[in-house]
């Protein structure tokens, strides 16, 4: 089950500038910048209460961050929501007929293993399952 809200994505054009106005606008900076390889995007982590805000650079044009922005605009791109058992949850989420945009979870920023559920079948919202990797 979606045990609670783990971050909210924000795609940004530059992640510096972007850190700048984020930071005057929390009132404290963030705190950490993670390259995600297997996505094409750089990260910077703010931490608000139990929440943690995502922003998400582009780090390669062709990447789905860049054909956002490209059609969207910056602005918030996904909802995360931490999971026990990633495996399970995206079992269970398939057989409620939710389309999984990857059938295997992907290594994530912030230690996590990631999955993502097509805004087509969540209302048009891109919603990311986030594992905490174990080691």
């Amino acid at each position: 089950m979606l045990k609670k809200p783990e971050h909210i994505g924000i795609a940004v054009k530059n992640l510096e500038n972007s850190n700048a106005l984020f930071t005057k606008l929390f009132g404290k900076s963030f705190y950490k910048i993670e390259p995600v390889e297997s996505e094409h995007v750089s990260t910077s982590f703010f931490m608000l209460g139990d929440t943690k805000i995502e922003l998400l650079e582009a780090s390669d044009p062709n990447s789905a961050i860049a054909k956002f922005i490209e059609k969207k605009g910056e602005g918030i791109h996904h909802i995360a929501f931490d999971v026990e058992d990633i495996y399970a949850e995206m079992k269970r989420l398939q057989e409620e007929g939710f389309e999984l945009i990857h059938r295997e979870p992907k290594k994530g920023a912030d230690n996590k293993l990631i999955c993502f559920l097509h805004p087509k079948s969540t209302n048009g919202v891109l919603i990311e399952l986030c594992q905490e990797i174990k080691n």
